[in-house]
């Protein structure tokens, strides 16, 4: 039975390749993959690891008896800085009743280590000699040397390992070294800068002179940061090149090369490259030979270097794949506005820049490219930007211009402006333009569809709305001058992306880089005020502890732990957790919040005025404890897991004391809350605050109350938003959020879609329904936060989330409702892929569902009933094993959605609305 079952290749950490990682003692998993008649109900008992190190011939085999698939120790002695090995490794197992069988060997991996220790740098940064004193924008550096390596005989192997003070591009002979964009990535710099290995041999000329050469441009090194005008150079006023080329040939000989006073430097013809201002280009300064070998003797003026001391930070091998392009997308359309400006289309609100493929204007012609989000009256939307120019500018050498890209900004945009084109041109736009979507290249790993068309594309604004706001961090909007990881938005959103994509790298060095920042400079264990890297000044937000923000330190490791079963990031985040909670947060005489400390609270309840974001109709302490109560219980968690026996009973302890507090300060006998709010009553269900199961059912039937006098539009904010349609669900009434969610008036999920969005919002109604932009200063189009209702998707609709940490045990309760009759959804787990298909056969009263469960996992199955069940007589739960398996209940969709939709709530003197479901 198990050679039906297949292995993929091993993978180390959570790192992207397993190239470059930076630890000696990579974890291995691996994920069983279908092939034929997958096998039913297997389970692993034993594995075996083959390791091939250096240039030996035979390998060591480890051997194991585990059922453990997923980062399993390193079984070997430690590598060392530069060594790679091959691993492979095979498991075995059986399904019930049969013998065990190994698996067929998977095919090989190759883990390399990048540079382990701060001892195994010799490279000193350099930057100009005589850099100019600006107070604006700092002109991108270019850096080179030549050198030759003739006579040593064929190279082996060649590794250039390379950052940056700013944002770097590498070259070797005139060839670009890799394809990232926005190298090396955001980081906390003061703490930790990323570096990047690469491969380079082919690139490298053995019988000739070689010449390495090194663009660097701003980036969030010193850019301008921040809104109300944000603040430059936060990190540094000279932008500088690190980079450490290491060569070793047949010969075992060995050649290095590394930055130092040696090189040259000279201006880039990129005058300014800026994210919020865009990027200017002079192509009558370009030098077009300067990272070729010819580039020192064509005239151009080439300068000396000055070393910089070696950053203090810890210098970092990221797990976190790189910013890359990954789509490229060709214009729908374009047009002419009322006013006659030239706007092109690309269909789809995104993020990247704009690729030009030929430009042809006289010289010193300028063209002007202007990116925004959206039309406002038919004309260019630039208002959202606020102090964000989001232009790129090309100055013509007279000579046709190919294939140019602004290399060192991004843009959100869905059109672009262009200026400068006369009408003879325009014509070639829709072919000559085309725009490169750029983030995060992170693996995709979880899909959603259903039967409604509009469903699918919520889900898809949502997708969107991820891709384009994890460029090196998660940040908040991509368009405007704010771009910040703002811990908020995916301390909400973090499930969600979870499903979307694999991202235990990114997120969870990203969390480093948050306990670095609380640690080192935070004040008494509180988090840095709402983003980080924190670039807000104290003088603009004195730090101050912020629930549901803050409490990321602990729920956003939590999430990650869920998703991909790592304890150790519970481990390497335990510290940062334990500052916030016992020193963090500032307390009141009962334990609970200090009710004085101004909470953020349910930001951006859709009643909120545009000038006051803040203004909810949930009392902010209330949220803000609400959180308390949350992260307490799931502190008593992380202890008991990592056998911190002593935390663990202190924090179940306070769990008690702080969960009758709040029942006493907030939560009437009844089960009615102060307040009355549809995200105060929804905080209590998905939080437990409840004393007894019938307060439970009374605060879910005022939910629905609530919700009904709504007449089904949102009346929820950061808060409430990303947890009620889960609330209804566990209150017990599902249909009710599916009326929500099918909802077409504003506010609500569908009435974007039906304004014709491609991205979640910022708000509700960042578009007014008569094409007018919403007044508010804080109007972005592409917001995943409020996105959030797609993990409702995945979990309730669809009906797979995990059960265990890491999804080896799988919950898949599918729940209908709505008018939608079918629906599926696809996860890559780290044991393999998951798949879940449900549809209502409408003739034959029958609800199917097919399941895939991937070997080394199990499945708790509860099917759905029309209701015409009782509450004594429950689907029945039933485990199943790895495998394809087709389940069928009876399901009478008549009866079921007879009582479809449910009705709003109408004061007796108005007159009944017609419904507006999507």
């Amino acid at each position: 039975m198990a050679s039906d079952l297949s292995l993929a290749a091993p993978t180390f950490e959570q790192h992207s390749t397993g190239f470059g990682v930076g630890t000696a003692t990579p974890r291995l998993s691996w994920r069983f993959l279908i092939t034929g008649d997958y096998p039913v109900d297997w389970k692993q008992t034993a594995y075996e690891i083959q390791i091939a190190r250096g240039q030996k011939s035979e390998s060591e085999t480890h051997s194991t008896t585990s059922d453990a698939s997923v980062l399993v120790p390193w079984p070997s002695t430690p590598l060392k800085s530069r060594e790679s090995a091959r691993v492979r490794v095979r498991a075995f197992g059986r399904s019930e009743g049969q013998p065990v069988e190994p698996t067929d060997w998977s095919p090989w991996a190759v883990v390399e280590c990048a540079l382990l220790s701060r001892d195994d740098w010799t490279a000193l940064p350099v930057a100009e000699q005589t850099a100019e004193v600006v107070d604006g924008p700092l002109r991108p550096v270019r850096f080179r040397k030549t050198f030759t390596i003739d006579g040593k005989g064929p190279v082996d192997r060649a590794r250039l390992y390379i950052t940056s003070l700013g944002i770097y591009r590498a070259f070797i002979n005139g060839s670009e070294v890799g394809d990232l964009c926005l190298a090396p990535g955001w980081t906390s710099y003061r703490h930790r800068l990323n570096y990047q290995t690469f491969d380079v041999g082919h690139l490298l000329n053995s019988d000739s002179t070689n010449v390495i050469a090194v663009e660097v441009a701003e980036g969030w090194y010193a850019t301008r940061l921040g809104f109300r005008n944000g603040r430059r150079k936060l990190y540094g006023d000279r932008l500088a090149a690190l980079a450490q080329l290491e060569i070793q040939f047949d010969s075992n000989e060995k050649f290095s090369l590394v930055t130092d006073r040696s090189w040259s430097s000279q201006p880039s013809a990129i005058l300014r490259s800026e994210f919020y201002d865009g990027e200017l280009y002079d192509a009558r300064e370009e030098n077009p030979y300067w990272n070729h070998v010819e580039g020192s003797s064509n005239g151009s003026c080439w300068t000396p270097v000055q070393e910089l001391a070696l950053p203090s930070a810890e210098l970092i091998s990221p797990n976190a794949p790189p910013v890359r392009i990954t789509e490229e997308i060709k214009p729908v359309s374009v047009h002419k506005t009322p006013s006659g400006k030239t706007i092109v289309d690309f269909g789809q609100n995104l993020v990247g820049r704009l690729r030009v493929r030929s430009l042809n204007k006289p010289s010193g012609a300028r063209v002007v490219f202007t990116h925004a989000e959206v039309l406002e009256h038919g004309e260019l939307g630039t208002r959202p930007l606020r102090n964000a120019k989001c232009t790129d500018e090309v100055i013509s050498a007279g000579a046709e211009l190919v294939d140019w890209t602004p290399q060192y900004t991004f843009h959100g945009f869905r059109y672009v402006q262009v200026d400068g084109l006369d009408e003879e041109t325009d014509g070639l736009l829709s072919s000559s333009l085309t725009a490169l979507v750029m983030h995060t290249d992170l693996e995709r790993t979880g899909w959603f569809s259903c039967s409604h068309p509009l469903v699918n594309q919520l889900h898809q604004n949502a997708w969107w709305s991820m891709r384009g706001n994890f460029v090196s961090i998660p940040s908040d909007c991509p368009q405007r001058d704010e771009r910040l990881g703002w811990t908020g938005d995916i301390q909400i959103f973090g499930p969600s992306a979870n499903f979307l994509y694999n991202t235990a790298g990114m997120l969870g060095e990203w969390l480093q880089d948050v306990a670095a920042e609380q640690l080192n400079d935070g004040k008494n264990g509180c988090v840095p005020p709402f983003v980080v890297p924190n670039i807000i000044s104290d003088d603009l937000w004195p730090p101050t502890p912020q629930a549901e923000w803050d409490d990321v330190v602990i729920l956003g490791p939590w999430e990650l732990y869920r998703s991909y079963g790592d304890v150790e990031i519970l481990r390497r985040q335990y510290e940062s957790m334990l500052a916030w909670i016992d020193r963090g947060i500032q307390r009141g005489p009962d334990g609970l919040w200090d009710p004085e400390i101004w909470q953020l609270g349910d930001w951006l309840d859709p009643t909120a005025p545009p000038v006051e974001p803040g203004d909810a109709r949930t009392n902010g302490t209330l949220v803000a404890d609400a959180y308390l109560v949350r992260v307490t219980s799931v502190m008593s968690e992380i202890s008991a897991f990592l056998g911190e026996a002593s935390d663990a009973q202190r924090f179940s302890k306070q769990l008690d004391q702080l969960k009758a507090q709040f029942q006493y300060k907030y939560i009437a006998q009844s089960g009615l809350l102060v307040g009355d709010s549809q995200t105060a009553l929804s905080l209590a269900i998905m939080f437990d605050l409840h004393a007894t199961a019938g307060q439970v059912k009374t605060a879910a039937a005022r939910l629905v109350d609530l919700v009904r006098l709504a007449k089904f539009r949102v009346a929820t904010g950061f808060a409430g938003t990303p947890i009620i349609a889960h609330a209804l669900t566990k209150g017990g009434y599902p249909q009710i959020a599916y009326r929500m969610l099918l909802e077409k008036s504003c506010p609500s999920w569908m009435y974007p879609i039906s304004m014709g969005a491609t991205t979640v919002w910022e708000r509700w109604d960042s578009m007014l329904p008569d094409g007018s932009i919403n007044p508010g200063e804080m109007t972005s189009f592409n917001h995943y936060a409020l996105g959030s209702i797609i993990n409702w998707l995945h979990t309730s609709v669809a009906g797979v989330s995990p059960l265990s940490p890491g999804w080896r045990e799988i919950q898949v309760r599918p729940i209908p409702g709505g008018s939608i009759d079918s629906a599926e959804a696809v996860y890559e787990t780290a044991y393999g892929r998951l798949e879940c298909r449900w549809k209502i056969k409408v003739e034959e009263k029958v609800f199917t569902m097919e399941l895939l469960v991937p070997a080394n996992s199990s499945a708790l199955v509860t099917l759905p009933n029309d209701g015409s069940n009782t509450e004594d007589t429950p689907s029945e739960d039933q485990w199943v094993g790895s495998g394809r398996h087709l389940f069928s209940v009876p399901f009478d969709w008549a009866a079921f959605s007879s009582s479809w939709p449910p009705k709003p709530r109408i004061p007796f003197m108005r007159r009944p609305q017609p419904d507006n479901i999507a």
